[in-house]
């Protein structure tokens, strides 16, 4: 029997809808409201996954927590989290994703360039969001945002108060000038570090898969801050390992977690690199007390190691302290019923993070938030690998 013109044009828009749902973020979810919508945009897959994956289990071993205990006043919470492959242009269509499936409150996205895109579409609804690790410095620039981690300019500045007190008259500077968290970080550092200290500094852009020329010209370095995620510091690291003097440091920030893992297929592993190689951060991966502890041990039980990094365990204290800020509020007197648009809830959380709340976790304790969002919490030096005996 055949179909009439109308009855095809009509299958055909309904196909062409779906198609285009399909495509926007790859992850197609339904709204349900019966429960607290918290969504995120970060690398699922490709090179940045072992953040976003963090990011994602971090996040839903809180969630499945509070579930566990009875949500809040009896109201569960749900993760949804899309792909970004930390590529901005897949932003857009993840955002609108989670908006269409019901977020209220978000995570916003786990790295910088993404986190960009995010804040200027995220303002424009008046969603909230705390994103654990999107340190880029204008990333909580309009009133809707807040960091977990901490922003570049502050990473540049404590770790440049690290190198003004530790009797360094000549320091190496490895990074990457065309991307924002590697040049962000480098430009507060150089502001703030002392002028009678000199410094080499060595630049890269793009992949980077060949640093001979930058290694030369630190090879004389004794201490080389690397401001850069893990796949190029590993890289050069390898690559160095004969060249940079063996008691040399490596110095980085928090793009440096998850770099152990980066030496897996390398014969010796991460101990084949002779040098000490140290990070800033507000998680020790390694520790043995306390609420980082007890991360550690649910986080290794449930997904191994080789994705335990700082950004699970900040993405950890985003959800919990979303859900304590919102508990608060209805303790004060707000209504916050499971329907709440995203805007009033944005509202309410606003008022929250920028007034006298402060909560404590696996990444800080007494952590609180100043009014243009950045956050304020202890910072700590960490030795991922000692330098080899000799």
């Amino acid at each position: 029997m055949k179909m009439s013109k109308k009855i095809v044009a009509v299958l055909m828009a309904l196909a062409m809808l779906f198609s285009l749902a399909a495509c926007a973020g790859g992850d197609n979810y339904t709204k349900d409201n019966t429960k607290y919508v918290i969504g995120v945009s970060g690398p699922l897959t490709g090179g940045a996954a072992v953040y976003g994956v963090a990011v994602k289990n971090g996040a839903q071993m809180a969630v499945d927590e509070i579930n566990a205990a009875g949500g809040l006043n009896g109201v569960l919470f749900e993760l949804k989290a899309t792909d970004d492959q930390h590529d901005a242009t897949k932003v857009a269509a993840n955002y609108a994703n989670l908006l269409e499936s019901g977020m209220q409150v978000s995570l916003g996205t786990v790295t910088t360039g993404p986190g960009k895109e995010w804040t200027k579409l995220s303002v424009e609804d008046n969603v909230f969001f705390l994103t654990p690790s999107a340190s880029g410095d204008d990333i909580p620039k309009e009133n809707n945002g807040f960091q977990m981690c901490f922003a570049d300019g502050n990473q540049g500045k404590v770790a440049a108060d690290f190198v003004n007190g530790a009797n360094l008259t000549k320091i190496g500077i490895f990074y990457k000038s065309d991307d924002p968290y590697s040049n962000g970080i480098y430009t507060q550092f150089k502001e703030n570090l002392n002028k009678d200290i000199q410094t080499i500094e060595a630049v890269f852009t793009g992949e980077g898969t060949d640093f001979t020329a930058q290694i030369n010209s630190l090879k004389e370095c004794s201490f080389i801050f690397m401001p850069i995620y893990y796949g190029p510091a590993s890289v050069f690291m390898m690559q160095a390992k004969d060249i940079i003097a063996p008691n040399a440091v490596y110095y980085g920030c928090d793009g440096f977690d998850g770099l152990a893992g980066q030496f897996e297929d390398f014969e010796g592993g991460f101990n084949a690199i002779p040098q000490e190689v140290s990070m800033l951060s507000h998680f020790d991966s390694a520790a043995t007390t306390g609420a980082a502890a007890d991360f550690i041990k649910k986080y290794t039980e449930k997904h191994g190691t080789d994705t335990l990094n700082q950004f699970g365990a900040s993405a950890y204290d985003c959800v919990y302290a979303i859900y304590n800020a919102m508990k608060a509020a209805i303790d004060a007197g707000e209504e916050i019923d499971v329907t709440i648009s995203a805007t009033d809830l944005c509202e309410i959380l606003k008022g929250q993070f920028t007034g006298d709340f402060s909560y404590s976790g696996v990444t800080g304790e007494n952590i609180t938030w100043e009014d243009n969002g950045y956050v304020s919490k202890g910072a700590v030096k960490y030795t991922l690998k000692e330098a080899n005996a000799a």
